[in-house]
């Protein structure tokens, strides 16, 4: 197939929705007909490409013909018409845990899963561990699945799927299930096949989770491709605008953008002796300070900073994850302060970034991109680079 994973050509595929059904061939005989029916269009003549190592996005509302694509990809459904074109391994996380065994353990359901995503048993072996630890299951692990509850068997659905290893990748809403703990590592694991390369097909409501991993989306309405494109243009036409008018530049060039449900009214870099200020020395000791908002009340925000020199090269990033007393609810005003007992970074010019987002990072509320400039000036004139480094030099003679 060359440089496409999936090539989907002209597809159609039709339901039928019955108004009455002979439950028995002797009503079929005494009607002397079929049971009635109307056609259900759910896909009307559906063409797209899919490039080996791309995320597309597929958004559209309830009805669209989302999850009956994602279905005749993976082959549960035949088309009436048109043809895919699959050019890898394929592994489709959609009803996570549906083809567990009630009366099953855990560990029994693992391997059947796993042969049904098309495993071997020695697959399955060698990546055992991982996927009971990835579920969080090791003390359930032997259980029966019926008695798991839905939040483990979505857990351990997941985690047998993401083990699989394919080369294309589909997804139909499981990243919005699961308690927050699981969806963040989801959407890491989401990342990380990003990273390797692997092809990825993302149904999703979200829409900023669907802006944040694709680059290109496919909006679907009422089984037709309405439109086709980079992610920001057609999720503004989906959503009528609102997604571009949250997109802001100011006169400094600095960029903003976010849904607006949290908002970062300020942020200010500060000397140790809390004064305001935009030039450092390397061993300054430094606070940055935000001013926060929220409009709705938001569970777990996380609140990002990136420290990035002037061409876009990320120096140094941070978050509110990385500490125990993490913000738990924001629902109002709030001021956070970053402190920096010392700065450590060398001569030149920097930009500060910051952002606040959703407990799993797959929604940014409010995004402030090189929103403050500030320079340093190195206090030890024979160091180079970017970072200033804790070293000292000794020196041993030798005697002859």
């Amino acid at each position: 197939m060359g440089k496409n994973a999936i090539e989907v050509n002209s597809l159609s595929k039709n339901f039928r929705l019955y108004h009455e059904r002979n439950r028995y061939i002797k009503a079929a005989f005494l009607r002397g007909r079929r049971a009635k029916f109307d056609e259900f269009i759910a896909l009307n003549d559906v063409s797209f490409d899919v490039p080996h190592g791309a995320t597309l996005g597929i958004i559209g509302s309830n009805g669209s013909g989302k999850t009956t694509m994602l279905k005749c990809l993976t082959g549960i459904y035949t088309p009436e018409r048109g043809s895919i074109k699959i050019d890898g391994k394929v592994a489709a996380l959609l009803e996570l845990g549906a083809g567990f065994h009630p009366e099953l353990t855990g560990s029994e359901n693992i391997f059947l899963n796993g042969a049904i995503l098309g495993m071997t048993k020695r697959d399955v072996e060698l990546k055992f561990d991982k996927i009971v630890e990835f579920a969080g299951l090791e003390k359930f692990i032997n259980t029966p699945v019926k008695n798991f509850s839905s939040g483990m068997v979505v857990r351990l659905g997941f985690s047998i799927a993401a083990h699989v290893e394919p080369k294309i990748l589909l997804i139909d809403e499981i990243l919005s299930v699961g308690d927050q703990d699981f969806q963040r590592k989801s959407t890491e694991k989401i990342e990380e096949f990003r990273r390797e390369g692997r092809t990825i097909v993302v149904v999703s409501h979200s829409l900023g989770l669907v802006q944040q991993l694709c680059k290109e989306v496919i909006w679907l309405d009422k089984g037709k491709i309405r439109q086709a494109g980079f992610a920001t243009d057609v999720i503004s036409a989906y959503t009528g605008g609102s997604y571009t008018e949250h997109i802001e530049r100011d006169e400094e060039s600095r960029e903003r953008w976010g849904t607006g449900d949290a908002r970062i009214n300020s942020i200010e870099l500060l000397s140790s002796n809390e004064t305001k200020i935009n030039h450092f020395d390397t061993d300054s000791a430094v606070k940055i300070r935000f001013q926060i908002n929220a409009h709705v009340r938001v569970e777990s925000p996380i609140l990002r900073v990136r420290v990035t020199k002037l061409n876009g090269d990320v120096v140094w990033a941070t978050s509110t994850q990385r500490v125990s007393n993490s913000i738990r609810v924001l629902d109002g005003p709030a001021t956070a302060t970053l402190e920096i007992p010392k700065l450590g970074l060398l001569e030149g010019t920097y930009y500060l970034s910051a952002s606040i987002s959703n407990s799993t990072s797959t929604t940014e509320f409010d995004h402030c991109q090189n929103w403050l400039r500030f320079n340093v000036h190195k206090t030890n004139m024979f160091d180079e680079g970017i970072v200033s480094v804790e070293s000292s030099w000794s020196l041993a003679r030798q005697h002859r």
